[in-house]
């Protein structure tokens, strides 16, 4: 397995391409936007900058990562010698179907399918597909280059070869692969929403301010980052995404989002990516400043 083609040059595409062009796999990053694919590239190439600064990597290990990544808007040339095939589409069934679709008619018949999903069923996703056998669930944790799990989803018909490649292939990048099942928001996010989900409800209800709320579980709980500031870091689009997965999947009303997460989204205000969420990222992307709107007067 050596030619891996990577589809979205978003924040997860592009770490993604990143990590496997480190460790010298001959990478494609495909997007449907020359834009978002050039953007994509510029992000490596800092991240890249910030290793060799870091002393993790030299220049000629920078430079070699970079020429293994070649980039495409063009899927069916992008994907005809793949040996495996990551999706970091966006967090949306539809786009993803369609992908999935698109992938196993114009792939060689033994390349093997991979969504980067954060919460859909791989076993909806590998039944649009003619190789079920060969759909996974790779799903990379952000910023992808630093963080060492990969949770591993086995759709209801993914081989056990299918699975034992994927893991392998994992610890060739020097993650962690875990395995687990294909149930709504798998672990990680299972657990994840609706930690942050309570957290934006202790919020709406009065309890405790946007600081005072991260603080406690930053210097209580030993996380190393608030909840509400992972929300904006994550993007609030998605976390509501995946908590309407969960609520859908489950019908339980633990999972239901809410109301001032949904608003938040249907106003804008995302996160880091659109400037403004529980925090105001107009100065700086770190979490210094609390939106206007959470102030306290």
């Amino acid at each position: 397995m050596k030619n891996i083609t990577v589809i979205g040059a978003g924040t997860m595409g592009n770490g993604i391409a990143h990590v496997f062009a480190q460790k010298n796999f001959k990478v494609t990053l495909v997007d449907i936007a020359e834009k978002a694919i050039e953007q994509g590239m510029n992000t490596i190439r800092k991240n890249l900058d910030r290793m060799v600064q870091k002393e993790i990597l030299n220049e000629e290990q920078l430079n070699s990562a970079l020429q293994n990544i070649n980039t495409s808007t063009d899927l069916a040339k992008a994907v005809a010698d793949a040996d495996l095939v990551v999706e970091a589409a966006s967090e949306n069934l539809d786009i993803k179907l369609r992908i999935f679709k698109d992938l196993d008619s114009l792939c060689p018949p033994d390349t093997i399918l991979a969504s980067n999903t954060s919460s859909i069923s791989i076993t909806q996703i590998g039944a649009a597909t003619q190789r079920p056998d060969k759909v996974i669930g790779m799903h990379f944790m952000n910023p992808v280059p630093i963080m060492k799990l990969v949770e591993i989803i086995r759709g209801y018909s993914t081989s056990d070869n299918t699975a034992k490649t994927i893991m392998a292939l994992s610890q060739k990048l020097d993650k962690t692969p875990t395995e687990v099942n294909d149930y709504p928001g798998f672990v990680s996010n299972r657990i994840l929403m609706p930690m942050i989900n309570e957290a934006i409800e202790t919020l709406y209800n009065g309890v405790a301010g946007v600081e005072e709320i991260d603080t406690v579980m930053k210097l209580g709980m030993a996380h190393p980052m608030g909840p509400l500031q992972l929300a904006d870091f994550i993007g609030l689009d998605v976390c509501l995404s995946i908590l309407q997965v969960l609520y859908d999947g489950f019908k339980n009303p633990k999972y239901a989002p809410c109301p001032l997460l949904t608003n938040m989204v249907m106003a804008g205000k995302l996160g880091v990516k659109s400037g403004e969420g529980f925090y105001d990222y107009a100065e700086s992307r770190k979490a210094e400043k609390v939106a206007a709107q959470f102030k306290k007067a």
